[in-house]
């Protein structure tokens, strides 16, 4: 075993992430090296070891026996390092490096993205790799540092830290309203063209309060998305009308480029928005810095949008259509 010896740390994360990712090349595109590279470091890891890790066919790759040993022993022991990194680098207080960060599109794009110039103006040493996908992730598969979610159950080794709220409301493109006109009732829904989810298919099925009793109305929707972003584009563009998260809707609504539907009786149902880290990783100087950031920033752009509810409601009447139209399915 004094072999072992020979072994570096990133050997162990190296065949950590062969085995998460199941591919030489996975691996190589996240490294940004040759597969060749790669293919040799597990070859001499297995040198090292005396022992064959990984079966190697045309299906892919499969651990062995003492594959699964290996990972099992590499895990702990870069756990330990990371705490052990997550010590040092508290009693530095310095944020350096690079974080990889793991949101929805809409809220990267509208709520991640305006926000990076002000944590690079505090952080001037911080790098920030956003992974954008509506898909939930799996964090230690993907090498995410930060993932910014809305649900809370958690695996055992993560740790989550509320920084917002979020809720979802229904908007329109005045040029909609001017074209198709405004419902009155949630049942007059059924003649517009609506934006639904195709992938969250529990976000159509749109709530309301209505005379104190809540419904629900499901949507089919005219045009459909398994993105995010692209719905609040959609929007946006005039097309129908959406159900959208109100953090980035509001502002939108305060620059006149979209207006509120049936605002008194949407439920906005709003949750919580965590920013989730695994293990001692929470610790590290990068980690704290982004995610007290983020807080301070969303709280901040909360602040602001109940500053301009008043305006905006104002502006919203004010250029609202009077014509009250039903559209085309």
């Amino acid at each position: 075993m004094r072999a072992m010896d020979g072994l570096a740390f990133d050997d162990l994360k190296l065949f950590a992430r062969v085995a998460a990712l199941g591919t030489l090349s996975a691996v190589a595109r996240e490294r940004d090296v040759p597969v060749s590279q790669v293919s040799r470091a597990l070859s001499r890891i297995e040198k090292t070891c005396g022992a064959r890790l990984i079966h190697r066919s045309t299906h892919g790759l499969a651990l062995t026996a003492e594959g699964e040993s290996f990972l099992e022993h590499s895990r702990r022991i870069a756990a330990t390092l990371e705490s052990l990194e997550a010590e040092f680098a508290t009693r530095s207080r310095e944020a350096s490096g690079l974080v990889r960060v793991a949101a929805s599109t809409v809220i990267a794009q509208y709520l991640l993205l305006p926000g990076l110039a002000g944590l690079n103006a505090r952080h001037p040493k911080l790098r920030i790799e956003l992974e954008v996908s509506d898909r939930l992730v799996d964090m230690a598969r993907d090498g995410i540092d930060i993932a910014i979610r809305t649900a809370s159950t958690l695996a055992d080794t993560m740790v989550a830290r509320r920084i917002g709220t979020l809720g979802r409301a229904l908007y329109a493109a005045p040029a909609y309203a001017e074209r198709a006109g405004l419902p009155q009732q949630p049942g007059d829904l059924g003649a517009h063209r609506l934006v639904a989810n195709s992938a969250a298919t529990q976000l159509n099925h749109w709530p309301f309060i209505v005379d104190g009793v809540p419904t629900q109305l499901a949507i089919e929707g005219f045009w459909r998305t398994n993105d995010t972003g692209l719905a609040a584009n959609m929007v946006l563009q005039g097309l129908g009308i959406g159900r959208l998260a109100t953090l980035v809707a509001e502002p939108l609504v305060a620059q006149r480029r979209l207006v509120r539907v049936l605002p008194d009786v949407v439920d906005a149902q709003p949750v919580t928005i965590y920013a989730v880290t695994a293990g001692a990783r929470q610790r590290l100087p990068k980690i704290r810095a982004c995610i007290d950031y983020w807080a301070e920033w969303i709280g901040t752009s909360a602040a602001n949008k109940v500053a301009h509810t008043a305006a905006s409601s104002a502006a919203a009447a004010a250029t609202t259509p009077a014509r009250r139209g039903r559209a085309t399915r």
